[in-house]
Parts: structure tokens; C-alpha cells; sequence
């Protein structure tokens, strides 16, 4: 995630993506660069060319609040964005990633009966899912990184029909959300850069935390779903987020999720549904003909 210079890397980046007519900057010939220069990024922010550049060389790393203000309004922040630049400008230490999940937060997921609901932290590893959630996808699974799934998993492009829009809203939460200065975010990171799909989303510096939205599934047993993703802090333990998958009630999406929860491998003895030899057994029957379970109108793409 470039930890040692992340806010001057994104300060670049987002320099980059302002076209100078939005500034009301006349053009001077041939443009050598994308976007704003750094003379320009400066006097729309009101400082020092000098200053701009120790704060990308990451010389200066934390400017004053009135510095990130308009920083943020020359380079056409949203809320989303200028929340990110004031992270990355912060001095806070890394904030530590809880992995132990309470037994109180396993006792609800399991009280969900028939809701696929699992908990990630901030760096998207997976750390407790119930039953249903592990039958909804092998991802789910305790253990697994979503965005490594996401992205480096060739399964999982499959199981979302709405996959380049997922993928990028998944980039974007894991820039918002992942601490730049934890090493272990700095490894996720670096390994995701093997695929194509994510160093080109991950260039781009969208930081966007994960919304409450709907989300698409091509699910091997039963075919398609539409559920309601939602994202609840877990209390006492910040850096841990229960999602939780409901479908519209009595729609064709509930009824899929309620096939796959009768599925023999739910029923007491049978083998886990995220199993590599379940989930294969039912993408060979999906492909046979499963029918479709729409849900009405509603912004699809939800990240992890």
C-alpha cells in the first residue's frame, strides 16, 4: 500500500484524475501530465508549490486540518475520499486487528436461522461465518481473505454476475477501511498486485467503505439471488464488521436462499456446502438448469 509515503501516493494519484478545466485553469499547449501539475494543485489550494512537493516526496506527512480542507475541495473529494486523506495524514499508530471473535458474536450468527451472516475485520479476513454464509459461498469460509477471493480466485468471478463493479467497490473499501501502516495489509496488498484487474483499480486511489446494498449471486445449487447486504460494527471490537445477507421476503431470491438451506449438506451429518467437492457437485447440477431468483429494482455491487 506504499505505508511509507501513502499520503503523498495518493496526493499524486488524485492529482492526476482532475481534468484542469474543472479548475478553471487555461491550457498552455501540449499537457506533459494527466491531470492537475503540481504548481496547479497549489495555487487551487491556496499553498506553497514547495510544500505540495514535500508533502507528495513525503517529507511532511502531516499538514494542518485547513491544509487537508482544501486539498480535499481542489481535488474534488467526496466525503468518502477526504475521510481517507485525514486518515493518511493522521499520526495515530496501527490500530491493532482483533482476531479472536466473542463467544457472544458466535452465539448470534448461529441464532440466525436461515440469514448467511459472518464477521471480517478491516483487512477482509473472514474470522467466523455461520452455516448459512458458508453454503452461500466457499469465501465465507473462516480463514479466507475476501479481497484475495475477489480477485485471485478465478471461481469467484462466476458467483457474481456484477463482478467488475464488485471488484472495484471491493479496492475501494479495502483502501478506506485497511490501515496503510499495518505490515500485514502491506503483504495483502502486494500479493493482490499479481492480478491485472486489481493494480488497475488499486492505481486509481478510490477509498469508499463498505455500503449497505444489494448484491448479485450465480450460486452453483440454486442459481441467482439478490440479497440485502448489510454492515454492523461489532461493539468493543471496532475493527471487527458482522455482514449479514437477507433477502426480500417472499420474492423469488427468498426462495432460492431457502432451497439452499435445505440442502443435504446443512442437514445434521452432512459435509460443509463450501467444501471444494460439494461446491463442485453443485456447479455440475447448477449448469444443468437452474432457474434464475431476481428481486426487483436496486442498485447492485455491494463490496465484500
Amino acid at each position: 500500500m506504499a505505508a511509507d509515503n501513502a499520503l503523498g501516493e495518493f496526493l499524486k494519484a488524485r492529482r492526476g484524475r482532475v481534468p484542469p478545466s474543472h479548475a478553471d485553469l487555461p491550457a498552455h499547449g501540449r499537457r506533459r501530465v494527466a491531470g492537475l501539475r503540481r504548481d496547479e494543485l497549489a495555487q487551487l489550494a491556496g499553498i506553497s508549490e514547495p510544500y505540495l512537493t514535500r508533502l507528495e516526496q513525503g517529507v511532511d506527512r502531516h499538514p494542518s486540518p485547513q491544509v487537508l480542507r482544501a486539498l480535499a475541495r481542489a481535488l474534488e473529494l467526496d466525503a468518502d475520499a477526504s475521510a481517507h486523506l485525514f486518515t493518511l495524514a493522521g499520526p495515530g499508530p496501527v490500530r491493532p486487528s482483533e482476531s479472536e471473535v466473542a463467544p457472544d458474536v458466535h452465539q448470534l450468527l448461529d441464532g440466525w436461522t436461515g440469514t448467511p451472516a459472518y464477521v471480517r475485520n478491516r483487512r477482509f479476513d473472514v474470522l467466523a461465518a455461520n452455516k448459512w454464509a458458508r453454503a452461500l459461498a466457499p469465501m465465507y469460509e473462516p480463514g479466507h481473505n475476501l479481497a484475495r477471493d475477489m480477485f485471485l480466485v478465478p471461481g469467484t468471478r462466476r458467483l457474481f454476475p456484477d463482478w467488475p463493479e464488485i471488484a472495484a467497490r471491493t479496492a475501494a473499501a479495502l483502501r478506506a477501511e485497511a490501515d496503510p501502516r499495518d505490515p500485514r495489509t502491506a503483504r495483502l496488498v502486494a500479493g493482490l498486485k499479481a492480478d491485472d484487474d486489481f493494480r488497475s483499480l488499486w492505481a486509481r486511489h478510490d477509498a469508499r467503505p463498505s455500503r449497505d446494498e444489494l448484491k448479485r449471486f450465480v450460486h452453483p445449487v440454486v442459481g441467482e439471488l439478490a440479497l440485502r447486504r448489510q454492515a454492523l460494527t461489532v461493539g468493543g471490537a471496532e475493527q471487527q464488521v458482522i455482514i449479514v445477507y437477507q433477502a426480500v421476503p417472499e420474492s423469488p431470491s427468498a426462495s432460492a436462499l431457502s432451497r439452499l438451506l435445505r440442502h443435504p449438506a446443512l442437514t445434521p451429518g452432512g459435509d460443509s456446502l463450501s467444501s471444494s467437492s460439494a461446491w463442485q457437485a453443485g456447479s455440475a447440477r447448477g449448469r444443468s438448469g437452474q432457474g434464475s431468483a431476481h428481486c426487483g429494482h436496486a442498485r447492485h455491487g455491494a463490496g465484500p
